[in-house]
């Protein structure tokens, strides 16, 4: 009888002390970073997306950060937004928001959200004058795929401070329109080095901002799917995905 006593006694104190608490990995969910990846188009359609939904989740892997992709504009509401430092347009086109889901992004930023632009998120929302100041410019047009030369104006930003000076790659190089007075270029596109540039010799390729609130940065790179696998742009979306969480 005092055996079994012990037993049960035993038994009520390991489930006490197991019950439901958190495990250390449920507690580490909790408090990490988590990072909101959309890519809905409703114009033209990068192949290079899906590479780019995979290297951001494992960027995200490397930095613990928890990245829920998505294609689901109805995650754009106060208590869905509010659970991300930040969100990445990834080459998103047209129109993806409606004029509520909108209003939410708004207010995300204005309560101190982060924003990332990449390639086609200056394609994107050509109706919404908010949102043109935050990505920082409009997309107007672009030449065939080619090498260009890049030139890095600022190294003290985590989205450049590991590029050369002059960098080489081969892209889809964008000319814009309404470029939002206020950026700040980390780079620009030196338009002798290929053809069909328009932007003359201030050319940004690469910027970010304090905007209403929060902070915004974009690139223009990252058309081709082979850039998705390339070190130095890995290197440099991340430090720019870095930069608008805050951290």
């Amino acid at each position: 009888m005092k055996s079994m006593l012990l037993w049960m006694f035993l038994v009520f104190i390991l489930t006490m002390c197991g019950g439901d608490s958190p495990t250390p990995a449920e507690e580490a969910d909790e408090t990490a970073l988590r990072l909101l990846v959309f890519s809905k188009t409703n114009g033209y359609r990068h192949e290079s997306i899906p590479d780019g939904v995979v290297a951001i989740q494992k960027l995200g892997q490397e930095h613990q950060v928890l990245v829920t992709a998505t294609e689901d504009a109805a995650y754009f509401m106060a208590d869905s937004l509010k659970e991300f430092k930040a969100v990445v347009f990834l080459s998103t086109t047209r129109d993806v928001l409606n004029p509520v889901q909108q209003t939410a992004f708004e207010k995300y930023i204005q309560a101190g959200g982060g924003f990332v632009g990449i390639h086609a998120a200056t394609d994107t929302e050509y109706d919404w004058p908010w949102y043109n100041k935050l990505v920082g410019a409009y997309f107007e047009s672009h030449p065939q795929v080619q090498q260009a030369t890049i030139e890095v104006l600022d190294k003290t930003h985590p989205a450049t401070t590991h590029l050369p000076e002059k960098w080489e790659r081969t892209d889809e190089w964008y000319n814009f329109r309404d470029i939002n007075p206020k950026i700040k270029v980390l780079a620009m596109l030196d338009e002798k080095s290929y053809q069909g540039g328009k932007n003359g010799d201030q050319h940004p390729i690469a910027w970010y901002h304090e905007y209403d609130g929060g902070r915004a940065f974009y690139t223009g790179l990252g058309h081709t799917t082979q850039s998705y696998s390339e070190p130095l742009f890995l290197q440099h979306i991340w430090g720019g995905i870095w930069y608008a969480m805050g951290q």
